[in-house]
Parts: structure tokens; C-alpha cells; sequence
């Protein structure tokens, strides 16, 4: 429970850079013309070499020179790394905020990757929630209004279901997908349409199962769209990828392990009435039950911020996680009954950082935990491993 907006200084950061060296041998200067000997009386004086055969012909041999090896080589190699960026993620423009929905929606159906929703969405609506007027889809998924009383909800909890808040969007994309994928798995196990399912859902998507079970494969209606959508799948394929092995000790598609174990939600992320002070306002994290002085770890390998008492949360730890995609990630701990972490500590998944307790404005032993994602809390449940 909390009553009070995260306030944490971050700690400036040194940005490390490399200095860019001129390329091109050293070269040496050139020797001072040697004096010509007189030769033999009698004999005629030979002309050596002038002054501007001295200085220019070394210097046209050396660009010679180097014009061909850049031909061979392909140019001067380069002293700044490639930047292959934080994963494709960042290269096709998704809001950071958005990766843990795709994930979420996808992790509900074993036939859809979360790479096959996003690009679904970018075909759809290039990311853009403009509504059209002309066939009254609205949202980033492109939802009408009847769609959306069928597969419409409100998933991040903010008081309100709409085709233009991008998680519901993506969670709604997800269900209808995820039923369309159910309805040709069915087909194929009972041999009535042939191909793979992943592409059999998309063109259900396009034409409607009923059209993908009359051609008994995908119909040529449904051919251009499924081509579109996988052409996009690439970009995206960073999405699907195993989080686990990047130091967070997270399942795959979550990118924050359980901070409590097991993860008992007595108070969910949204807009409530505070139990003590009976103001309604954004309750800005989740409250996990869980016994007097359980141990509570970090989220995800990191730099301890802030680790201290408070009048509200009570005694309460703030690891900062870095950036993801130029947003920081920030989690915090509050109401523990003791504080085993301290400022400037660096942390693994799993380090030990408190007790739970009840300190400060709290009804009873219980974790409140936030996620602070680019300076706004999100709600923490898409971030975390599924079944903690």
C-alpha cells in the first residue's frame, strides 16, 4: 500500500567514449636530399633527381598504395563498435511499455509468439492508434466497436476497457487470436484443412475460419495479408527470445523474477479507496501476501538507489535495473520489517534485500511492490515470470 509518489535521485552516469583516431600509417619524414659528389674531371656532371621528384613520387607511391588496400579490404575499418542496438525491439520502434503485454498475450496460447502479435499490429496500424474513419477502427490493434464488446477488457486495470489504451489492445489481439488458433487446431486434428497453424490462424484472421475450412488450407483471399504480416515476423523475433539467461533469473517472456514467493495478490495495481486514509487514487504497485519477516529479494540484477525508512511505505528499498531501450527500470520494496540491502550495493536476481513486515501507512505483513518504467509506475504483473 503506499500514499506517497516515488521520489528517487538518480545517479548521473559517466558516458564512456572512445576517441576517434585518425587512420593512415605513421610516416617518417623524408630524408634530406643526400649532396651530389662531383664526379671525375673530364667526365659530364649527371643530374640527379630534383627537389619535387624527392618530396611528391613518395607520396603518390603511398596513396597508390593505400587506394588499393581500400579497394581490397573494402575501406578503413571503423574504431566505434557496430551498434547492434538493445535488441530488434528497439530497431522496429516499440514502446518499451508495451513489450511485457505482447508477451503476456502470447504466453496464453502455445500456438502465437509475441513476435506474431506484433507484427500482426504493425500491419494493422503501423503502431499508430489513429482512428479510421471510413471503417471505425480505432486502436492500435484496429478494433471496431462490435469486435470490441467480444473481445474487449480492461487488462491494466485502469478503471476503463477501450481499443485505444495499447495494453488492452494487445491483450484483446491476443484472445481473439488465441481462439482462432483453438478453432484450427481443431480443423487440422480432424483433417479438414491442411498447413501450419500459425499460418492457418492468421488467414482464419483475415478471411474467418469458416473460409479456411471450405479451402481446407489457406484461402487465396487471405494470401496477401498472411504474406505481409510474415514478412514483418523478423523485426520482431527479439520479442520471443529467453530472458533467463541475462542475469534476471526470469522465465521466459518476463523480464522480473518473484520478489516474494509465491506471489498472492491481495491488492492489484489501479485505482482503489485506500484502507486507511479512504482516498481513491492510483494504487500504484501490488501488494503480495506473505507472512512476518518472509525474505524478499530483487527483481532483476541491479544497483540499490534508496534503502531507508519512510512515513508512508514504511521501511522501503529501490533498486534502479538500468535501461531498457533509453527507459529506465526501477523496482521497490516497501513495508519490510527490515532493511538487508544498503545505498550503492549491486544485486543479482534473488539477492536478499529485506524482510516483509508492516511499517508505515499498512493493515497487516504484506510486499508492496512497484515497477517504475521511464519515470511512471506500470503495472508490475506482465513484468513478472508467470506463476513466480
Amino acid at each position: 500500500m503506499n500514499d506517497e509518489r516515488l521520489t528517487v535521485t538518480e545517479a548521473s552516469e559517466d558516458t564512456d567514449g572512445e576517441r576517434r583516431q585518425r587512420p593512415g600509417p605513421d610516416r617518417q619524414p623524408d630524408p634530406a636530399p643526400v649532396p651530389e659528389q662531383r664526379e671525375r674531371a673530364g667526365k659530364r656532371r649527371r643530374r640527379g633527381p630534383g627537389p619535387v621528384t624527392l618530396l611528391v613520387l613518395p607520396g603518390l607511391v603511398t596513396v597508390t598504395g593505400v587506394a588499393a588496400f581500400l579497394a581490397l579490404t573494402g575501406g578503413l575499418p571503423s574504431p566505434w563498435p557496430e551498434d547492434s542496438g538493445s535488441g530488434q525491439t528497439a530497431a522496429a520502434g516499440i514502446d518499451p511499455s508495451y513489450v511485457p503485454w505482447l508477451r503476456k498475450a502470447a504466453s496464453a496460447c502455445p500456438v502465437l509468439e509475441p513476435s506474431v502479435l506484433a507484427a500482426q499490429i504493425d500491419q494493422l496500424s503501423g503502431w499508430s492508434d489513429d482512428t479510421d474513419g471510413l471503417s471505425g477502427q480505432k486502436g492500435i490493434a484496429a478494433f471496431t466497436d462490435s469486435e470490441w464488446r467480444t473481445w474487449g477488457r480492461d487488462d491494466d486495470g485502469s478503471g476503463r476497457s477501450s481499443p485505444r489504451d495499447p495494453a488492452d489492445a494487445i491483450m484483446a489481439l491476443g484472445r481473439r487470436d488465441c481462439s482462432l488458433a483453438g478453432k484450427v487446431t481443431d480443423l487440422r486434428t480432424e483433417g479438414r484443412v491442411n498447413g501450419d497453424l500459425v499460418d492457418l490462424t492468421l488467414a482464419a484472421y483475415a478471411t474467418g475460419p469458416d473460409a479456411v475450412a471450405e479451402a481446407g488450407r489457406v484461402p487465396p483471399a487471405a494470401e496477401t495479408y498472411l504474406g505481409e504480416v510474415k514478412a514483418l515476423i523478423p523485426r520482431y523475433e527479439a520479442l520471443d527470445r529467453d530472458d533467463s539467461g541475462d542475469g534476471t533469473g526470469a522465465a521466459a517472456g518476463a523480464l522480473l523474477s518473484a520478489p516474494v514467493s509465491p506471489l498472492t495478490i491481495t491488492s492489484p495495481f489501479g485505482s482503489r479507496e485506500h484502507p486507511l486514509t479512504g482516498v481513491t487514487k492510483l494504487h500504484t504497485g501490488v501488494d503480495f501476501a506473505a507472512p512476518q519477516g518472509a525474505p524478499v529479494v530483487a527483481a532483476r540484477q541491479g544497483r540499490v538507489v534508496f534503502a531507508a525508512p519512510t512515513t508512508a511505505y514504511g521501511n522501503r528499498v529501490v533498486v534502479d535495473h538500468g535501461s531498457i531501450d533509453g527507459k529506465r527500470l526501477e523496482t521497490t520494496y516497501s513495508h519490510l520489517s527490515s532493511l538487508e540491502a544498503t545505498v550503492g550495493q549491486s544485486v543479482e536476481a534473488g539477492t536478499p534485500i529485506g524482510r516483509v513486515g508492516s511499517t508505515g501507512l499498512s493493515t497487516g505483513p504484506h510486499l508492496h511492490f512497484e515497477v517504475v518504467f521511464g519515470g511512471y509506475y506500470a503495472d508490475p504483473r506482465p513484468w513478472l515470470a508467470a506463476g513466480g
